[in-house]
């Protein structure tokens, strides 16, 4: 089992100043949520970890590239699920790369694997960046496994502002989320401070408060944005509209990035690696790898390349049957599935028994209306829109556990149920089932049981630090974060 390391600190005690200020959601649901324990990893793990992150990112953005300059439309429409509106702005190349999170399971057997990377929107980066530093102090002998998440946010803004000054917008960078939702805005606020730390000038604006003009620009008050930080999923975004009239404001916000008026960071093209369908693609580019020249005229991965796919990846497929035919337990998830929504576990299973995908399934087009009408949306015009429609936040803890809470109304309960079945309904992949290590932290407030799942940042193409969270199997909106921390060489036997 992991080992962990129990901070000598209530939580009471520890939450407070500073630390409540930037975390506030650091309990929810009555229940901790950031724990007052840290994860141990060694020294030889965390390399792995480091390494193996900047590997599959390579392999991410290798992939991208042949997507975006070979694959058609109809192939980001169909096999990644990609919005047909959004598929040509996503398909703009951009040279730098933003803020990722790969999510990995290390075996009870110390076997790395890479089960999905979080590029459009990843969130946790206060707790990383700040808590881990905080709880360190109190914790002699154990090293930092995060330290570089300042310095390479602040190079990422660096280099996004270089290339979106070059293309003539600038010269501030606006950020936004939804002002209303504590988590997402307090991770949007910190990076906003890491930008102005980098010696760029920066401003919050709630994204309920952002106007558009129609083929002119992105509006705050009497401003034009040109250059947009958005803690918002880019699937959302295409759909909203304007509730009055049903205009597409969406696709005008996104015509105006094809424009060269906007730019976004994370870049439109972060939709192509967020979607699922993306693993599977990259997995059968590698399978057929050494076929590659003969249909393309090239080989896509090199050997070393191939070494790292079968080292740090997982068979992923668009259907179950290779595992239904093998008797291999495995995952099926929904190509933009969240916080362990529209995932479930196939396992331990004999080959006639393994249940198809297709039986689970209600109709997605109803689940989708639903949503879109239950949500509600905002007040939109031509020069006055209101964003997120559709909107259900990328770290939401709102989705689930509806069921028996006494303070939720009926119509919440029916927004819950429709946004679940929206996740359900969605295509999907499916993974090979890779263990889950066990882990306890005992704290002021009881132990805390589950299963690792350690998360990666790479910023910028560098590994820059770790989110481990104890959860369960499927790791969803109530798994608590519990620090990382490196155990010197000299104590780990």
């Amino acid at each position: 089992m992991r080992k962990t390391f129990t901070i000598p600190l209530s939580r009471e005690q520890l939450f407070t100043g500073e630390i409540a200020r930037r975390i506030p959601y650091h309990a929810m649901y009555g229940q901790p949520y950031c724990l007052p324990a840290m994860t141990i990893y060694t020294a030889d793990e965390y390399e792995q970890l480091r390494l193996g992150s900047e590997r599959v990112d390579h392999l991410y953005r290798k992939t991208l590239h042949f997507i975006q300059e070979y694959l058609p439309d109809e192939y980001l429409v169909e096999q990644l699920g990609i919005h047909p509106l959004l598929a040509h702005t996503a398909r703009q190349s951009i040279p730098w790369d933003g803020l990722t999170r790969l999510d990995w399971i290390i075996s009870p057997d110390g076997e790395l694997k890479c089960i999905e990377n979080n590029t459009d929107t990843p969130s946790g980066v206060p707790e990383v960046a700040v808590l881990e530093q905080e709880l360190l102090r109190y914790a002699p002998g154990l090293l930092p496994a995060s330290d570089k998440m300042n310095t390479q946010i602040q190079h990422m803004f660096r280099e996004a502002f270089s290339y979106y000054s070059k293309h003539g917008l600038g010269p501030k960078i606006y950020f936004t989320s939804y002002d209303w939702h504590e988590e997402d805005r307090m991770n949007t606020m910190y990076l906003l401070e890491q930008c102005q730390s980098a010696g760029i000038h920066a401003a919050y604006v709630p994204l309920e408060q952002l106007t558009i003009v129609p083929e002119q620009g992105l509006y705050y008050q009497e401003e034009q944005i040109t250059i947009l930080y958005r803690l918002y999923p880019l699937e959302y975004l295409v759909e909203d509209r304007e509730e009055d009239t049903g205009r597409a404001v969406g696709e005008d916000l996104l015509q105006l990035v094809a424009d060269g008026r906007l730019g976004l960071i994370n870049p439109a093209q972060h939709i192509l690696t967020q979607s699922k369908g993306f693993m599977a693609t990259l997995w059968s580019l590698y399978e057929r790898n050494d076929q590659m020249q003969d249909y393309a005229g090239f080989t896509l991965y090199s050997a070393e390349e191939c070494s790292w796919i079968s080292q740090y990846l997982l068979p992923t497929y668009f259907t179950d049957e290779p595992f239904r035919q093998s008797g291999i337990p495995y995952v099926s998830k929904g190509y933009f599935g969240r916080e362990g929504q529209g995932t479930r576990l196939i396992e331990q299973a004999e080959p006639e028994q393994l249940p198809q995908e297709k039986d689970l399934a209600i109709d997605r087009a109803d689940a989708e209306n639903e949503v879109s009408s239950l949500q509600g949306s905002g007040e939109q015009t031509a020069s006055n829109m209101r964003f997120g429609s559709n909107a259900v936040p990328e770290n939401s803890r709102d989705a689930k556990h509806t069921e028996t809470d006494p303070d939720v109304t009926e119509q919440e309960r029916l927004t819950a149920e429709a946004i679940t079945a929206y996740y359900e309904q969605q295509p999907k992949i499916y993974q090979q089932l890779h263990t889950m290590e066990p882990i306890r932290a005992v704290t002021d407030t009881g132990t805390h049981e589950g299963y690792l799942l350690t998360g990666a940042f790479v910023i910028g193409g560098t590994f820059a630090g770790l989110l481990p969270r104890i959860g369960g199997k499927v790791t969803d909106n109530l798994a608590c974060y519990c620090a990382a921390a490196i155990a010197p060489e000299r104590v780990q036997d």
